[in-house]
């Protein structure tokens, strides 16, 4: 078994094709599509987080509604910025949603990647300390809050309050138990897997990560997710980590996915770069009648190694047509990859 979700970017733009002209067209397409994925067997609805752009920037009040207007699938995000982030108060919004979803809440993070505008963190009222780098940032507030996720008491309550405290120091609130176990790191690299293993996080491999052998991506990413959980041993953690890759996959079933993402059938790695200083490579598309995606994806490495795989979406192309997609790949292809 492993386990599928979808991952969405939540784009939205007034392009004549798109069925998500407005941000409000996106969010609330958003919900209904989680509550359709649940509703075929999906296994996990996540989101994209990206500032200053047409696309889902502020997750936890949509997280929050689609908790509330579902019962098993899991919510989450694929990732937030940390570099952007409040720590304490972002332990606050994201207890209020675990509640709500009664527990169901993955949260992926990160120290982020290149964004829409020029260290746009700067913004939001955040600068890198002394000797630091934006990097070192968010890593460090990362960390802050995993500490804050603990539910220990760190605030010296006020003597004159206006409502009675209990004894001793005082906690965020809500507190959700169980939550900070559920946190996933991002990682683009080796070193940062390694990382998120021995401070507890799962992990969360995206469609393209740092070149650091040459190899094809599904061999670098299948090291990497193999590094994490050596890591993850030698830290000595009492649980089992858990590990999600991301693809863009579509089963080739009609003449409308032919249209679409038939000219996706050839499709390769790609290198790049999305620093200036250090290449990157992206991980290839998938697109084939389910008979030769099965085979196809049975020899993606990483897929293999991977506890959940996200299945990235076309959010703009609609609600309908993306229960299809997904609805597709339960049917045709995950049953014989043994995903079902």
């Amino acid at each position: 078994m492993k386990k599928i979700g979808f991952l969405s970017f939540g784009h939205w733009s007034q392009h004549p094709a798109y069925k998500a002209p407005t941000a409000s067209d996106t969010l609330l397409q958003s919900i209904d599509l989680a509550v359709a994925a649940e509703e075929i067997g999906l296994d996990g609805a996540y989101f994209r987080v990206h500032h200053f752009a047409a696309q889902l920037a502020s997750p936890f009040p949509l997280l929050a509604a689609i908790g509330a207007k579902t019962s098993k699938i899991e919510i989450g995000t694929g990732v937030i910025d940390m570099r952007y982030e409040n720590p304490l108060y972002m332990v606050e919004n994201a207890g209020a949603a675990d509640l709500i979803s009664e527990g169901r809440l993955q949260l992926g993070i990160s120290r982020g990647s290149p964004e829409q505008v020029i260290d746009g963190w700067r913004y939001f009222g955040y600068q890198p300390a002394e000797g630091e780098t934006d990097a070192d940032m968010g890593r460090r507030k990362a960390l802050e809050f995993l500490d804050k996720l603990k539910g220990i008491g760190f605030a010296q309550p006020n003597p004159y309050p206006m409502f009675p405290n209990p004894p001793g120091l005082l906690r965020l609130e809500p507190y959700s138990e169980g939550l900070r176990e559920r946190i996933w790191w991002g990682a683009a690299t080796n070193a940062t897997a390694v990382w998120a293993a021995e401070n507890g996080m799962n992990l969360q491999s995206s469609t393209l990560k740092f070149d650091e052998s040459g190899k094809p991506f599904h061999v670098q990413q299948a090291e990497q997710i193999r590094i994490f959980r050596d890591a993850w041993k030698k830290a000595g953690h009492h649980r089992e980590p858990q590990v999600s890759v991301s693809r863009s996959i579509f089963a080739l079933v009609n003449d409308q996915d032919r249209k679409y993402f038939g000219h996706q059938a050839d499709s390769s790695d790609k290198f790049g770069y999305i620093e200036s200083d250090r290449r990157a490579i992206f991980g290839k598309s998938y697109a084939a009648e389910p008979d030769q995606l099965i085979k196809e994806l049975a020899e993606d490495e990483a897929i293999q190694e991977a506890d959940t795989v996200l299945l990235t979406i076309p959010n703009t192309l609609g609600v309908d047509y993306n229960v299809h997609v997904l609805d597709s790949i339960l049917k045709h292809v995950a049953p014989g990859l043994g995903w079902r």
